[in-house]
Protein backbone atom coordinates (compact mmCIF):
# COMPACT_ATOMS: atom_id res chain seq x y z
CA UNK A 1 0.00 0.00 0.00
CA UNK A 2 1.27 3.53 -0.69
CA UNK A 3 2.52 5.45 2.16
CA UNK A 4 0.49 8.92 2.86
CA UNK A 5 2.33 11.54 3.92
CA UNK A 6 0.85 12.69 7.72
CA UNK A 7 1.56 15.93 9.82
CA UNK A 8 4.22 13.86 11.78
CA UNK A 9 6.65 13.87 8.93
CA UNK A 10 7.05 17.34 8.45
CA UNK A 11 5.78 19.33 11.73
CA UNK A 12 8.37 21.20 13.85
CA UNK A 13 8.96 19.87 17.37
CA UNK A 14 9.47 21.00 20.13
CA UNK A 15 6.10 22.97 20.60
CA UNK A 16 6.45 26.72 22.24
CA UNK A 17 3.40 27.38 24.29
CA UNK A 18 2.59 30.20 26.07
CA UNK A 19 -0.21 30.40 29.04
CA UNK A 20 -3.15 32.16 29.04
CA UNK A 21 -1.57 34.92 31.41
CA UNK A 22 1.91 35.60 29.33
CA UNK A 23 1.75 38.62 28.95
CA UNK A 24 2.27 40.28 25.31
CA UNK A 25 6.10 41.76 25.80
CA UNK A 26 6.88 38.05 26.86
CA UNK A 27 4.85 36.87 23.80
CA UNK A 28 6.85 39.25 21.78
CA UNK A 29 10.13 37.82 23.16
CA UNK A 30 8.94 34.24 22.98
CA UNK A 31 8.57 34.53 19.03
CA UNK A 32 11.58 36.83 18.42
CA UNK A 33 14.16 34.42 20.46
CA UNK A 34 12.55 31.27 19.18
CA UNK A 35 12.10 32.48 15.68
CA UNK A 36 8.13 31.40 15.56
CA UNK A 37 4.99 32.92 13.69
CA UNK A 38 2.20 32.02 16.29
CA UNK A 39 2.79 29.89 19.57
CA UNK A 40 0.09 27.95 21.07
CA UNK A 41 -1.86 28.74 24.15
CA UNK A 42 -2.69 26.13 26.81
CA UNK A 43 -4.27 25.67 30.12
CA UNK A 44 -3.45 24.16 33.32
CA UNK A 45 -3.89 20.39 31.88
CA UNK A 46 -1.11 21.25 28.38
CA UNK A 47 -4.19 21.12 26.37
CA UNK A 48 -4.37 23.70 23.36
CA UNK A 49 -7.24 26.10 24.14
CA UNK A 50 -6.27 29.09 21.31
CA UNK A 51 -3.38 30.73 19.35
CA UNK A 52 -1.76 33.52 19.31
CA UNK A 53 -0.05 34.77 16.26
CA UNK A 54 2.25 37.93 15.11
CA UNK A 55 -0.98 39.30 13.35
CA UNK A 56 -2.56 39.84 16.43
CA UNK A 57 0.19 41.58 18.48
CA UNK A 58 0.45 43.53 15.54
CA UNK A 59 -3.04 44.93 16.06
CA UNK A 60 -1.64 47.01 18.76
CA UNK A 61 0.18 48.86 16.20
CA UNK A 62 -2.70 49.26 13.56
CA UNK A 63 -4.94 50.35 15.92
CA UNK A 64 -2.81 52.70 18.45
CA UNK A 65 -4.53 55.66 19.55
CA UNK A 66 -7.51 54.65 17.31
CA UNK A 67 -8.75 51.55 19.99
CA UNK A 68 -12.26 52.19 20.47
CA UNK A 69 -14.69 50.87 18.72
CA UNK A 70 -16.72 52.68 15.99
CA UNK A 71 -20.25 52.25 15.23
CA UNK A 72 -19.74 51.02 11.86
CA UNK A 73 -17.37 48.94 12.54
CA UNK A 74 -18.04 45.18 10.99
CA UNK A 75 -17.84 42.66 13.94
CA UNK A 76 -14.13 41.41 13.17
CA UNK A 77 -13.11 44.80 13.25
CA UNK A 78 -14.62 44.86 16.79
CA UNK A 79 -12.57 42.28 17.56
CA UNK A 80 -9.24 43.46 16.32
CA UNK A 81 -9.61 46.72 18.24
CA UNK A 82 -10.81 44.63 21.14
CA UNK A 83 -7.17 42.63 21.03
CA UNK A 84 -5.27 46.48 20.24
CA UNK A 85 -6.16 46.63 24.32
CA UNK A 86 -5.17 43.46 25.26
CA UNK A 87 -1.90 42.46 27.15
CA UNK A 88 -2.24 38.94 27.76
CA UNK A 89 -2.68 35.81 25.59
CA UNK A 90 -5.91 34.86 26.83
CA UNK A 91 -7.35 38.28 25.32
CA UNK A 92 -4.70 38.18 22.06
CA UNK A 93 -5.53 34.51 21.04
CA UNK A 94 -7.98 33.44 18.62
CA UNK A 95 -10.29 30.56 20.13
CA UNK A 96 -11.28 27.89 19.39
CA UNK A 97 -7.96 27.05 17.89
CA UNK A 98 -8.04 25.29 14.57
CA UNK A 99 -6.06 22.36 15.18
CA UNK A 100 -4.68 18.72 13.59
CA UNK A 101 -5.01 15.75 14.90
CA UNK A 102 -2.17 13.37 15.44
CA UNK A 103 -1.77 11.12 11.81
CA UNK A 104 -3.85 13.72 9.98
CA UNK A 105 -2.76 13.74 5.96
CA UNK A 106 -0.95 16.51 5.12
CA UNK A 107 -3.50 16.91 2.41
CA UNK A 108 -6.12 17.39 4.68
CA UNK A 109 -3.98 19.47 6.94
CA UNK A 110 -3.82 21.64 3.77
CA UNK A 111 -7.65 22.12 3.59
CA UNK A 112 -8.00 22.42 7.05
CA UNK A 113 -5.61 25.28 6.77
CA UNK A 114 -7.53 26.89 3.86
CA UNK A 115 -11.17 26.36 5.41
CA UNK A 116 -10.07 27.98 8.90
CA UNK A 117 -7.97 30.80 7.21
CA UNK A 118 -4.58 29.95 9.03
CA UNK A 119 -1.32 29.44 8.32
CA UNK A 120 -0.03 27.05 10.90
CA UNK A 121 -1.94 24.38 12.74
CA UNK A 122 -0.84 22.73 16.06
CA UNK A 123 -0.72 19.03 16.22
CA UNK A 124 -2.69 17.70 19.03
CA UNK A 125 -2.88 13.95 20.36
CA UNK A 126 -5.52 12.48 22.11
CA UNK A 127 -6.10 14.59 24.81
CA UNK A 128 -5.73 18.14 23.11
CA UNK A 129 -2.46 18.66 24.09
CA UNK A 130 0.45 19.90 21.17
CA UNK A 131 2.89 17.39 20.06
CA UNK A 132 3.79 20.10 16.95
CA UNK A 133 3.26 22.65 14.71
CA UNK A 134 2.93 22.47 10.87
CA UNK A 135 3.05 25.68 8.75
CA UNK A 136 2.17 25.64 5.21
CA UNK A 137 6.08 26.26 4.47
CA UNK A 138 6.12 22.56 6.28
CA UNK A 139 4.26 20.72 3.82
CA UNK A 140 5.56 22.08 0.66
CA UNK A 141 8.55 20.44 1.94
CA UNK A 142 7.54 17.16 0.56
CA UNK A 143 8.13 18.95 -3.05
CA UNK A 144 12.35 19.36 -1.53
CA UNK A 145 12.42 15.01 -0.98
CA UNK A 146 15.38 14.31 -4.00
CA UNK A 147 14.27 12.78 -7.80
CA UNK A 148 15.41 9.46 -6.74
CA UNK A 149 13.57 9.28 -3.60
CA UNK A 150 10.24 10.25 -5.89
CA UNK A 151 11.14 7.70 -8.27
CA UNK A 152 11.79 5.16 -6.34
CA UNK A 153 8.27 4.68 -4.99
CA UNK A 154 6.39 5.19 -8.13
CA UNK A 155 8.45 2.14 -9.08
CA UNK A 156 7.85 0.32 -5.64
CA UNK A 157 4.00 1.72 -4.52
CA UNK A 158 2.85 2.02 -8.01
CA UNK A 159 4.58 0.15 -11.22
CA UNK A 160 5.31 -2.82 -9.30
CA UNK A 161 1.53 -3.24 -8.36
CA UNK A 162 -0.47 -2.01 -10.73
CA UNK A 163 1.73 -3.43 -13.65
CA UNK A 164 2.37 -7.13 -12.14
CA UNK A 165 4.44 -8.86 -14.94
CA UNK A 166 4.71 -6.14 -17.14
CA UNK A 167 6.51 -3.57 -15.35
CA UNK A 168 9.56 -4.16 -17.03
CA UNK A 169 7.51 -2.33 -20.29
CA UNK A 170 6.99 0.87 -18.55
CA UNK A 171 9.77 3.26 -18.14
CA UNK A 172 10.13 6.48 -15.71
CA UNK A 173 12.16 9.26 -14.99
CA UNK A 174 11.93 12.05 -12.95
CA UNK A 175 13.40 15.58 -12.96
CA UNK A 176 12.43 18.18 -10.61
CA UNK A 177 9.97 16.44 -9.26
CA UNK A 178 8.26 15.81 -13.18
CA UNK A 179 7.85 12.47 -13.65
CA UNK A 180 7.96 10.96 -17.40
CA UNK A 181 5.88 7.57 -17.42
CA UNK A 182 6.88 5.49 -20.99
CA UNK A 183 6.53 2.15 -22.53
CA UNK A 184 3.39 0.04 -23.13
CA UNK A 185 0.72 -1.35 -20.70
CA UNK A 186 -2.17 -3.85 -21.37
CA UNK A 187 -4.84 -1.92 -21.30
CA UNK A 188 -6.01 2.03 -20.95
CA UNK A 189 -7.80 1.42 -17.40
CA UNK A 190 -4.34 0.80 -16.19
CA UNK A 191 -2.65 3.48 -17.59
CA UNK A 192 -5.09 6.13 -16.52
CA UNK A 193 -4.82 4.49 -13.14
CA UNK A 194 -0.85 4.18 -12.49
CA UNK A 195 -1.01 7.91 -14.08
CA UNK A 196 -3.43 9.12 -11.40
CA UNK A 197 -1.73 7.14 -8.52
CA UNK A 198 1.60 9.02 -9.79
CA UNK A 199 -0.24 12.07 -8.88
CA UNK A 200 -0.20 11.18 -5.49
CA UNK A 201 3.06 10.19 -4.22
CA UNK A 202 4.31 13.32 -2.48
CA UNK A 203 6.65 15.38 -4.25
CA UNK A 204 5.30 14.40 -7.29
CA UNK A 205 4.88 17.81 -9.48
CA UNK A 206 3.18 16.72 -12.76
CA UNK A 207 2.98 13.43 -14.01
CA UNK A 208 3.64 13.42 -17.92
CA UNK A 209 1.93 9.79 -19.53
CA UNK A 210 3.62 8.80 -22.86
CA UNK A 211 2.79 5.19 -21.93
CA UNK A 212 0.90 3.05 -24.50
CA UNK A 213 -1.78 0.02 -24.32
CA UNK A 214 -2.75 -2.64 -26.37
CA UNK A 215 -6.02 -2.41 -25.85
CA UNK A 216 -8.74 1.04 -25.32
CA UNK A 217 -11.53 -0.60 -22.44
CA UNK A 218 -13.15 2.49 -22.69
CA UNK A 219 -14.70 1.32 -25.84
CA UNK A 220 -16.28 -1.27 -23.67
CA UNK A 221 -20.23 -1.71 -24.25
CA UNK A 222 -22.65 0.03 -21.44
CA UNK A 223 -24.96 -1.74 -20.23
CA UNK A 224 -27.77 0.56 -21.75
CA UNK A 225 -26.05 -0.24 -24.71
CA UNK A 226 -26.59 -4.09 -24.37
CA UNK A 227 -29.76 -3.82 -24.08
CA UNK A 228 -30.14 -1.52 -27.09
CA UNK A 229 -30.90 1.61 -24.99
CA UNK A 230 -30.41 4.77 -26.06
Amino acid sequence: MMRTWIVDDVMTQPVVTAEPSTSYRELIDLMASRRVSAVPVVDGHRRVIGVVSETDLVRKIEYAGDEEPHLLDRTSRRGERAKALADRAAELMTSPPVVAPQGTPIATAARIMDAGGVNRLPVVDDLGRPVGLVTRGDLLRVHLRPDSEIGAEVRSEVLQVMLTGRIEGVGIEVTEGVVTLAGQADRWSTTDLVTRLTRQVPGVVRVIDEVEFDYDDRRILTPARLFGEA
